[in-house]
């Protein structure tokens, strides 16, 4: 089981990261609270893992603190969710604000999140409430953000770049679309417009 990984960032395409370690390159998937973190390509970084093996496909999920990987394990528990949906859940609010949402048993925020309905975020709050009693110290909210690479792109690259990546995390493509052109800006990267397409779809 592959459960870290030392390497230097090839290509970040969200929600995925390329880590080239001793020559062989390790496709991520990373919640995008997660993503935001990275530094830019060609800098080297290290991110615990989490092994997923299916019969059609084996991947890899990627984090920053052991915390975040314990929830997402914890997540995955869950009837009902697995590693796409703990992704998608992840990347639309952080470790902190998705524990404060089920200690207060917000019903109305996770059905928010793609892939969530009633009944789902009604299991997550009863079969989570114990569970991250578990995970120790509360996970910090980090707010850094290390800008992409400065290597200009079209508008049309940005937004298309964004809708994919809302799309792998479980938008379907005319929402997806939808709340990109609601946030879009001219001076956003692609980054940016991520993060405040999924802060605006809550």
């Amino acid at each position: 089981m592959i459960g870290r990984l030392r390497g230097t960032i090839i290509e970040k395409q969200p929600p995925k990261v390329l880590i080239e370690v001793g020559g062989v390159g390790y496709n991520v998937f990373m919640p995008m609270t997660c993503f935001y973190e990275l530094p830019e390509n060609g800098q080297e970084v290290i991110v615990l893992t989490h092994f997923a093996v299916r019969e059609d496909a084996q991947v890899l999920y990627g984090f920053n603190q052991e915390q975040e990987r314990e929830l997402f394990r914890e997540l995955i528990k869950v009837n009902g969710v697995g590693p796409k949906l703990a992704l998608a859940i992840l990347s639309g609010m952080s470790a902190s604000q998705f524990i404060g949402a089920v200690e207060q048993g917000e019903i109305k925020t996770l059905v928010k999140l793609p892939g969530v309905g009633n009944k789902t975020a009604q299991r997550l709050i009863v079969e989570m409430k114990d569970r991250i009693k578990h995970l120790g110290e509360p996970l910090s909210n980090t707010s850094t953000f290390v800008d992409m690479d400065n290597v200009q792109k079209s508008a049309n690259q940005i937004e298309g770049e964004a809708v994919s990546a809302l799309i792998a995390l479980g938008y379907k493509p005319q929402e997806a679309s939808r709340i990109i052109s609601k946030v879009i800006k001219p001076e956003m990267d692609s980054e940016t417009l991520i993060r405040e397409a999924l802060k605006s779809a809550l």
